[in-house]
């Protein structure tokens, strides 16, 4: 009994000392760093060259500025519906104060007639010593009752084109609701990408940050701006009417103005509120976006620009620029970046439109 209990008790352990301690720590930490790194929380996202940073944040940026403009193309599209809604209310008021009106006439006429049908119309014929008044009133008893039917029907008419109306303002109140959605996710995508972009722009040293700003002309000292205005080519070319030289003007003096994605000035703008005040101030009212307003206007190829033209970038439509000449135009770059005199080469062409 003794010798089974001896086979089956476990033998004594020893701790390890010295060199094959270490050993075995150095295989234990080995073997939990392997497993964290598969666990994935052990991997840093890789350092990015100062080239590689500058295009993911020119790419986050044309992207923002592509949200930027759906969001403002929902945004005049929920103005245009909740200003129609509030024109459906307004007339189905108007429209509910005359059914009353209506109604009121009706009731009075009713009760005229029921005060006076107390008696049949051949005994009071019979009963009358003047038959020639009561031919009278009896006359007057049908206009009555022709008015009184005309007067139901107008009720009638009234009721259903109130009732189309308020029809039509539950849909315009859909149809305002769905644009208001579509705000709130295109202002979460810009805010999302331009975020993105500043955390990329903080890994870069204050040198490189500088030079990457620099190359985007992102904000230009006094002495740049001065030198936009002085410089551009503004009679290299000229203005094919007085609108479009009224629209330079303009331009030139928002050189210098901050870029705010949704601003239509006059102490900021994106890219297509620029232009839209730019043409405004001539007289002529152009689209919100930039997909609109290329096509608000005569399309020219690029060899026929001319001062005042509209000149779009990118395979989306998504940026805009107003020509001045000699290859230049001006623009509202990116947040970061003020209104300034670019080249036409900074960014890929799509097309150019001259408003009428």
């Amino acid at each position: 009994m003794d010798a089974l209990v001896a086979v089956h008790r476990k033998p004594k352990q020893y701790p390890l000392t010295g060199p094959a301690a270490r050993t075995a720590a150095t295989l234990a930490l080995a073997g939990a760093a392997t497993a964290t790194a598969f666990e994935g929380t052990g991997y840093a996202e890789p350092a990015l060259t100062p080239a590689q940073v500058k295009a993911k944040v020119d790419k986050l940026y044309q992207e923002a500025e592509a949200a930027a403009e759906k969001y403002n193309g929902a945004k005049e599209q929920a103005a245009e519906a909740r200003t129609a809604l509030d024109s459906l209310r307004d007339e189905a008021v108007r429209r509910t104060e005359r059914l009353n009106n209506s109604r009121m006439a009706l009731g009075s006429i009713a009760t005229a007639q029921y005060r006076a049908a107390g008696m049949d119309p051949g005994l009071q014929l019979a009963l009358t010593s003047d038959p020639d008044d009561y031919l009278e009133r009896a006359a007057l008893a049908e206009r009555v009752g022709a008015r009184q039917a005309d007067a139901i029907s107008g009720v009638e008419q009234q009721l259903v084109e109130i009732a189309r109306l308020k029809a039509e303002a539950g849909r315009r109140t859909a149809a305002l609701k769905a644009r208001q959605s579509e705000l709130a996710a295109h202002k979460s995508t810009v805010q999302d990408k331009l975020a993105a972009a500043e955390r990329h722009l903080d890994r870069l040293t204050a040198e490189q940050r500088t030079a990457y700003e620099g190359s985007s002309g992102a904000a230009a000292p006094a002495d740049d701006v001065r030198a936009d205005r002085s410089s551009a080519p503004r009679g290299a070319l000229k203005a094919p009417n007085a609108r479009a030289e009224q629209a330079i003007a303009y331009a030139y003096g928002a050189i210098g103005k901050p870029y705010v994605w949704g601003a239509t000035g006059p102490n900021s703008y994106d890219c297509s509120g620029l232009t839209q005040a730019a043409w405004r101030s001539a007289g002529v009212s152009l689209p919100r976006t930039t997909y609109t307003q290329i096509n608000a206007g005569q399309r020219v190829s690029r060899s026929q620009l001319a001062p005042g033209d509209l000149v779009f970038f990118y395979s989306g439509i998504s940026h805009v620029g107003l020509y001045i000449g000699g290859g230049k135009m001006i623009h509202a770059p990116r947040p970061g970046s003020p209104v300034r005199v670019a080249p036409l080469d900074e960014m890929p062409f799509a097309g150019a439109t001259r408003p009428a």
